[in-house]
């Protein structure tokens, strides 16, 4: 068995808009801070952060045949070390994200590509086989796979996001993964017990994103329960978006080389804080985006 993480679920292509606060609800003119395009998608940003560590990486995606598709599978395919594998979706996810400086979003669906299943789903199958570490991004196509990724023996890490707890599609990625990240955005306060029902439902790892409060985490093992918590690093923020998939890049990258999981913490805090001075999803697309 190589090293090689299979990362499967979203990449697009995403304007991002900055403004100086979300919008109301209500009809009304707001000037925008600045905007620029760039490749997006939460899958995309955790391939980029493994691929810059030097890990070996696939990143499993749909991209549409179209311009806006072109440009990202090009950017993507000059990423040192990405491999990518790609289902041609028929349209490119793309976005448009409203950015505030304190790392607010709300992301608008332009478009969504075709994801039903096909032959490829075969080639990603096969890849778990032989994988380190599988990443089971939200997307169809993950939630599709995740019984060959349960049977593949292989450690499942998920990306909850902004899970409330409750909802129905994230259930099916909760159950089977070892490793779970999520963010406190939408857990009503203190995110510990859901991290410790998280525990106590099978998974050996459970962290939760706290923004510029660092990230908090619970461990299993041997029965016992462990809770390590760490920092964020103090940085000038240009842009937080990515830094969540950089975070959780870093951990896996640092835990698969061995590390114990508060060290692994740390090069995750480090890893994001790389991704909030860029205004793009990762650093190397600095060179790569013009």
């Amino acid at each position: 068995m190589s090293g090689r993480v299979v990362v499967s679920g979203p990449a697009s292509w995403n304007r991002m808009v900055q403004v100086e606060h979300l919008p109301e609800p209500v009809p009304h003119m707001q000037f925008a801070l600045g905007d620029h395009e760039t490749v997006g998608g939460t899958s995309a940003g955790k391939a980029l952060g493994l691929a810059a560590f030097g890990r070996p990486v696939t990143l499993f995606t749909l991209i549409g045949s179209d311009a806006d598709g072109d440009r990202l599978r090009g950017i993507l395919e000059r990423v040192d070390g990405l491999e990518l594998d790609v289902v041609d979706g028929g349209r490119t996810e793309r976005h448009l994200n409203l950015m505030t400086p304190l790392g607010e979003r709300v992301s608008i669906y332009l478009s969504t590509p075709d994801d039903r299943a096909t032959k490829a789903d075969g080639r990603l199958a096969a890849a778990m086989e032989d994988a380190a570490a599988i990443v089971l991004d939200l997307s169809e196509r993950s939630r599709r796979l995740i019984p060959d990724a349960r049977a593949s023996g292989r450690p499942i890490w998920t990306d909850l996001h902004d899970y409330d707890g409750e909802a129905e599609f994230h259930r099916p990625f909760l159950e089977a993964a070892d490793v779970v990240f999520l963010n406190a955005d939408r857990l009503g306060g203190d995110p510990m017990p859901f991290l410790r029902r998280v525990i106590d439902e099978g998974a050996r790892l459970a962290v939760c994103t706290l923004g510029a409060a660092g990230a908090v985490s619970l461990t299993s093992e041997h029965g016992r329960v462990t809770e390590h918590r760490v920092d964020a690093v103090a940085v000038e923020v240009l842009d937080a978006n990515g830094a969540g998939d950089a975070f959780m890049s870093g951990v896996l990258h640092a835990m698969l080389d061995g590390a114990g999981v508060d060290a692994a913490l740390e090069v995750g805090a480090q890893h994001a804080a790389s991704v909030l001075v860029t205004r793009h999803l990762h650093p190397t697309l600095d060179a790569l985006v013009l």
